[in-house]
């Protein structure tokens, strides 16, 4: 199990009637005043060892999300004082800082984008909710909704860095819960925030952190994020199969039951109320794979790909259109293979440019960091409804073009670090490049009031010949993110323009009916 991480208060147990005047004994009105102080000390000494008490017994017993590993159970430290000051700190915001963890966690576990954000919306909206209960106890209000709950805990005084420590330790337990294997990793990033060992005592863990994290969990339990079903091809022209070749051999796509989470459209969203709520109805309008074929839409959309798409001519296609800009900006987009941020890390990453440029708050952060994730996190969700549970489950660019009988020689684009040319190991229809890009961009222009917003992001992506880039909104990345999987060859053009639909959709359900403003 997650440990509860301890850090004590330097000044827990001290209250401001500590310090008494030398003349308390003069008078029996003072005595009084004594005996009622020392009476109302001695209520709070009881009080403050009734939390230890549960605290010795509860910080081991947080349930765990459906899909996780055995947890892991440490025995927490003997209390020790708080530091009297954080260690320095390269990434000001913890907010900012915990999601760094997050996607260097992610780079290491590797795995597909959907487990990814549904990890960053657990992260973020648990981060919220614990910001939110700090806000209520010591600022005395909130000023936006809680995902599930805020508090105003038990405490006299804020303690040293409260803040910090209420954020830092309710994302150290979340992330714990998620990937119990990056342990050791995750404990090294708790202390160089805090300076401390996670284990050690901090009463913060029973007043506020235990609650945040155990409501998270709950919440997600039995969500259908376990679903280990194997997927079945539809087995005709038209319909996904895995998209290794002999010139081109990919050993993670060579059966059916290789395709990556083919039922994650049936997991539980964290606002929409179900993933099919704004399935687009193209290219399924067609119903059959015969009819979608046979249509001229079909035949136009295989063509734009196989001229723009393809990683060099071929005697059948001896013309590729896509500009040098076009293949620079399908590189810098793609952060597919294991070892990046994925792509919902790239758009976090994204958040905490614009973020730190507009100097939001930590509970300003909180919010737009949860908002964000969460859009993400239905953005995955509703993308694998459409790719895997409508009439269509679209074959890849690569299928259509050497199976339909056009180019037994054309690849796509996209390769490995070792020069594989492959295609992702799922349906094309519809991209989630360009629904996780439209979610991200409608949350961030109605967060900010606007979508004509400067700024510059980065990426992971090796192959990428640039490592930044610089747009003039929102909405204009999230077209570039989604015409990027046009030019490398691995999306059809409607699958782009479905996804940047169905993700604005989802981004405007979740800004409207999520962490509203009071």
């Amino acid at each position: 199990m997650p440990r509860l991480m301890n850090d004590r208060p330097a000044n827990d147990n001290h209250t401001p009637n500590d310090n008494h005047s030398p003349n308390d004994n003069h008078t029996a009105n003072d005595n009084r005043t004594v005996t009622g102080r020392r009476t109302a000390r001695r209520r709070r000494a009881l009080a403050v060892a009734a939390v230890l008490a549960a605290a010795s017994t509860s910080l081991t017993a947080l349930p765990q999300p459906a899909h996780a590993a055995p947890q892991i159970t440490r025995t927490a430290l003997p209390p020790q004082s708080a530091p009297t000051a954080l260690p320095p700190q390269t990434i000001a915001d913890p907010v900012h800082y915990w999601n760094d963890v997050l996607m260097e966690v992610v780079r290491r576990e590797g795995g597909g984008p959907g487990p990814m954000s549904r990890s960053a919306a657990m992260l973020n909206a648990a981060v919220y909710d614990a910001e939110s209960s700090y806000q209520l106890k010591w600022k005395g209000k909130i000023t936006s909704e809680p995902y599930i709950r805020a508090e105003k805990y038990a405490g006299w005084v804020e303690g040293p860095d409260e803040e910090e420590r209420v954020v830092g330790r309710t994302a150290y337990n979340i992330l714990l819960g998620l990937y119990p294997a990056q342990t050791n990793y995750l404990d090294a990033r708790f202390r160089e925030r805090f300076g401390t060992e996670p284990t050690g005592f901090d009463l913060l863990d029973t007043t506020i952190v235990g609650p945040m994290v155990k409501q998270m969990r709950d919440a997600r339990n039995g969500d259908g994020s376990d679903n280990d079903q194997v997927y079945v091809a539809d087995d005709e022209p038209g319909a996904w199969r895995p998209t290794s070749y002999p010139d081109m051999v990919d050993p993670s796509c060579t059966r059916d039951s290789q395709a990556v989470t083919p039922f994650w459209g049936q997991v539980k969203p964290f606002a929409l109320t179900s993933g099919s709520q704004f399935r687009p109805p193209t290219p399924g309008m067609y119903g059959t794979y015969a009819k979608l074929l046979a249509s001229d839409a079909y035949k136009q959309q295989v063509e734009a790909v196989r001229r723009v798409g393809a990683d060099g001519p071929t005697d059948a296609t001896p013309d590729v259109a896509r500009t040098p800009e076009q293949e620079a900006v399908a590189w810098f987009w793609a952060n597919d293979e294991d070892g990046t941020y994925k792509p919902p890390g790239q758009l976090l990453q994204a958040t905490r440019e614009v973020a730190t440029q507009r100097r939001l708050t930590t509970y300003e952060n909180a919010r737009l960091f949860a908002l964000v994730s969460i859009a993400m996190a239905d953005a995955g969700i509703a993308v694998r409804d459409v790719k895997y549970l409508t009439p269509i489950d679209l074959w890849r660019p690569v299928s259509a073009i050497r199976d339909g009988g056009l180019d037994p020689d054309w690849k796509p684009l996209l390769k490995t670090r070792a020069g594989v040319n492959v295609s992702p190991c799922f349906p094309a229809w519809a991209s989630g490049h360009a629904t996780f890009g439209a979610s991200w961009a409608g949350v961030m222009k109605r967060y900010f009031g606007n979508d004509d917003i400067a700024f510059t992001m980065t990426t992971d992506e090796p192959q990428s010949p640039v490592k930044s880039r610089s747009f003039t909104s929102f909405s204009q990345a999230a077209k570039e993110d989604a015409q990027s999987r046009v030019w490398l060859g691995v999306h059809f053009p409607w699958d782009a323009e479905d996804g940047l639909a169905l993700g604005d959709k989802i981004a405007n359900h979740v800004f409207t009916t999520k962490l509203r403003k009071l």
